[in-house]
């Protein structure tokens, strides 16, 4: 009777133990598990990637990381609350922060901020408010410092939704007004609506839209240079006149500027078929112009100081290009940098930064978005391989 007992006292012990063991292996499990759980939480399927090597070719102590993976048609980004990357998902209908709250050089959260949206492309954000441009209308929320969004609000509705291009780009100015660009429905056509190929102004409540720049066949990219708080833009010049016409170009928006769209091209080709003699008079001159065929997108403004982030030879501007699609020969796939002065004015022709997208005609990745985190580090989404990569300056 007392060894029956010795016995099934040491097995209750043993099993006690090993109830602990499991304890332990479950909690330490969910430590290190913290940042997948927490996104299941939020009803995300994110599971976060190790930083590891992008296999881009960048010029001397530049390194690329990927920074996510597994997104759902990561378009444009922007810096929110407290560092976190904000990332529009067009596919997934959604807006979601990124964030490396232990600065491992990847993603370890992932949080939807807004979802439900309709073909989200573009978002910009300030002092609390995020700006969302969907297919047919610019929305805003309140999104507090735990990344949390409220107050849903339709700024500006009915918008035009059909023809050939449907992004719609929103960018909150330095004069707090909001500006919003709309593509073509078209190649090339005269077009019956004003809102097409063009960027309009809203006063901040979005009211009162008028029309501010005309004549932009898809000018998809929006961003203030910081020295002359000017806005810049790309735009994507039109198809079917060879594989080198015309080329696309960066341009800084004027108030009433009329750039020539579609009687005439980058400045100075009048269109072969819509244009005639003197259709280039009086049209806004582009800042740059670039391989034609090579979808400039998303645009950044690099303001580099010494000893911080990139290095001065760095100041300037990042384009994306997003890549061809009917030229002979494939070309874009990159992003590309454009020097300027201490003043902000261009200072020399764009040269390739980043490349490796595209490799013996094949692409891996089209880049989209481009935007400077608090660490330095330039951001760059790729739209058909979803992710997010990270460039930062390693000399």
């Amino acid at each position: 009777m007392i060894a029956w007992w010795r016995k099934r006292a040491r097995g209750t012990q043993i099993a006690l133990v090993s109830a602990a063991l499991i304890l332990v292996l479950l909690v330490v499990g969910a430590f290190l598990q913290r940042a997948l759980i927490r996104s299941l939480l939020t009803g995300s399927d994110f599971v976060p990637v190790e930083a590891s090597d992008a296999h881009l070719t960048l010029p001397a102590e530049f390194h690329a990381t990927v920074f996510a993976a597994g997104l759902s048609v990561p378009r444009f980004m922007t810096v929110g609350p407290d560092g976190a990357l904000l990332v529009a998902e067009r596919e997934a209908g959604a807006i979601v922060a990124l964030r490396d709250p232990g600065n491992t050089g990847a993603a370890t959260e992932k949080i939807i901020i807004a979802n439900g949206l309709d073909q989200p492309t573009s978002l910009d954000y300030r002092d609390g408010k995020l700006y969302v441009g969907e297919l047919g209308k610019i929305t805003r929320f309140d999104v507090d410092a735990t990344l949390k969004a409220s107050g849903k609000t339709t700024l500006i509705p009915n918008l035009p939704t059909s023809g050939q291009h449907t992004t719609r780009t929103v960018l909150l100015g330095p004069d707090g007004r909001i500006y919003v660009a709309i593509g073509s429905t078209c190649n090339v056509c005269d077009e019956s609506d004003a809102h097409r190929a063009a960027v309009w102004v809203y006063q901040p409540d979005g009211r009162g839209g008028k029309l501010y720049a005309k004549g932009l066949r898809n000018a998809v990219g929006l961003a203030v240079n910081p020295w002359t708080k000017q806005i810049w833009a790309t735009n994507n010049g039109r198809d079917l006149l060879g594989d080198d016409t015309p080329p696309e170009a960066v341009y800084a928006l004027q108030d009433g500027g009329d750039y020539g769209w579609p009687r005439c091209n980058a400045g100075d080709l009048i269109d072969p078929d819509y244009g005639k003699p003197g259709a280039c008079d009086d049209v806004v001159q582009p800042l740059v112009k670039m391989q034609a065929h090579s979808a400039p997108l998303g645009l950044a403004f690099y303001q580099s100081r010494q000893g911080e982030g990139f290095p001065v030879a760095y100041r300037g501007l990042f384009i994306a290009f997003h890549g061809s699609w009917n030229r002979s020969v494939p070309t874009g796939y990159k992003i590309a940098f454009v020097p300027l002065n201490d003043k902000g004015v261009v200072s020399g022709t764009p040269r390739d930064f980043a490349t490796g997208w595209l490799v013996s005609g094949k692409a891996s990745g089209r880049p989209v978005g481009l935007t400077v985190g608090p660490d330095g580090a330039l951001y760059v989404s790729d739209d058909s391989g979803g992710r997010i990569y990270r460039i930062a300056y390693t000399g």
